[in-house]
């Protein structure tokens, strides 16, 4: 029922009904995966690995396919807090879209538990009424999440082999392979700033 509710929203967008963005998490470590690669007979493929493992960088982005990829990265998960300044961003520019084209934007996004807190409820009004509303994926159908290949991309493509030596280098790599992508998809990208949360835990 989920999946044909969906292909039903793809539709309506396809008649300019609506505008559809993709919403995920992902983190990023220090100590990226080896890719498969071709090396000399007898020989082992070696990557230097840095002392630390370090802090996981999260990443909540947003994408509109074929248009825009719109993120916010955190050392320190991604919050109910997080989340709410992020869809607090969203809902803004879905409510100068509508004001424009009179579209309703639709958030598509999975039923991790932070996404249906009690905090995040009682932020939907406010939501809604900004014309930005939500669709949930059925459990255990991430295909469905168009976002997904982009996560796959970066960590499979733009950075897999890398090692960094601290979390600084780590956030610049991640936010070069974001804009480097973007581009050459000819699509915008955008970062929001936490900058109301601790400047240690979140970047700005």
């Amino acid at each position: 029922m989920k999946k044909r509710d969906l292909e039903t929203l793809k539709r309506y967008e396809e008649e300019g009904l609506v505008r559809l963005k993709y919403l995920d998490e992902s983190g990023f470590c220090l100590w990226s995966s080896v890719s498969y690669t071709y090396v000399k007979k007898g020989k082992q493929k070696q990557i230097n690995q840095t002392k630390k493992r370090g802090k996981r960088l999260n990443v909540i982005g947003v994408l509109e396919k074929g248009k825009s990829f719109e993120y916010g990265l955190s050392l320190s998960g991604i919050t109910s807090e997080a989340y709410i300044k992020f869809i607090d961003w969203q809902a803004e520019k879905a409510e100068k879209h509508f004001q424009k084209t009179q579209q309703t934007t639709v958030i598509i996004q999975d039923n991790y538990s932070v996404h249906k807190s009690q905090k995040i409820k009682e932020k939907e009004r406010e939501w809604q009424d900004k014309n930005l509303e939500f669709f949930f994926l059925s459990a255990y159908s991430p295909e469905l999440n168009e976002i997904e290949p982009e996560w796959h991309q970066l960590k499979a493509h733009e950075l897999v082999g890398r090692m960094f030596e601290d979390e600084y280098d780590l956030i610049q790599a991640v936010i070069q392979a974001i804009e480097d992508r973007n581009e050459r998809n000819d699509c915008t990208s955008e970062r929001l700033r936490f900058n109301s949360l601790s400047n240690s835990q979140e970047l700005s």
